[in-house]
């Protein structure tokens, strides 16, 4: 049977605006045990941004994090999968961006974000980063 991103993909993305600043989407990232959030102008996606972009584009060009807007460390130059695209589609993007979240578009809005954690537990859960990506975090 084919899967589908919408299968495994997290449905409902938290998702920002480009105005927020750096310190309010980390503390949003810690609060929600989330690595990535997207990055939206209205329901238009505009980016996503990481934990490590936050540390590498922000914290560490030395701005005050308070001032910084998170749009100064998302990723803009994004790829993107539908819903209905077969899991071998975000895995050829993923592969042949050096990519390991994809955000998920649906006539332009995203709905969902699929990454290498998602795909891993869904085909070899077994595997070292299947096991990972299912363990619940330590708190």
């Amino acid at each position: 049977m084919t899967q589908h991103v919408r299968d495994i993909m997290t449905a409902d993305p938290v998702t920002v605006e480009p105005q927020a600043s750096v310190t309010s989407v980390a503390r949003l990232m810690r609060d929600q045990d989330l690595g990535a959030v997207l990055v939206t102008d209205g329901d238009d996606l505009r980016g996503l941004v990481t934990d490590r972009d936050l540390v590498v584009r922000a914290l560490a060009e030395g701005g005050d994090p308070e001032q910084t807007t998170v749009a100064r460390a998302c990723s803009d130059d994004l790829v993107t999968v539908g819903p209905d695209d077969e899991l071998n589609v975000a895995v050829q993007v993923m592969r042949e961006h050096s990519v390991r979240r994809v955000p998920v578009v649906d006539h332009g809005h995203p709905v969902g974000i699929v990454s290498l954690g998602d795909l891993a537990m869904e085909r070899d859960p077994d595997s070292a980063l299947g096991d990972i990506s299912a363990a619940r975090p330590n708190t």
